[in-house]
């Protein structure tokens, strides 16, 4: 497999849940990544980067301890511009979002709780702007 989706997000539910609504969809046809903060989400993107695979989609958290997601896309769109991102929260103001949009091209928002024909639908929109 050459290519990867990354989830990051504090709550280890969140993360087993996303991961296994995508694989149910997409099944073997990506690597699916977890990381339960950034430090092990910039670990992993080393990995993943030395490895030779293409990191397609981040989806991240936005309130996370230590860093928040908004933060951690900044820095990722920093080093990998053409990572899809992808931010997930129940708590955010319109303002952050259209400010986090404009400097990181921020593919989307997805709402928690969200539904599985919308995490798809928005995996989908990314994957085809990659292509």
């Amino acid at each position: 497999m050459s290519k990867a989706i990354l989830f990051v997000d504090d709550e280890q539910i969140i993360l087993m849940s996303l991961k296994s609504q995508l694989k149910k969809h997409f099944g073997n046809e990506y690597r699916y990544e977890t990381a339960q903060n950034t430090e092990e989400a910039w670990s992993i993107i080393e990995e993943l980067v030395d490895e030779g695979i293409y990191i397609l989609i981040i989806i991240s958290d936005w309130l996370m301890p230590n860093q928040r997601g908004d933060e951690f896309l900044r820095d990722v769109h920093k080093r990998y511009p053409n990572i899809k991102k992808i931010i997930i929260s129940g708590h955010i103001d319109e303002n952050s979002l259209n400010k986090l949009k404009g400097e990181v091209n921020l593919h989307s928002f997805l709402n928690k709780p969200w539904s599985e024909s919308d995490l798809i639908k928005k995996v989908e929109d990314a994957i085809a702007k990659i292509a």
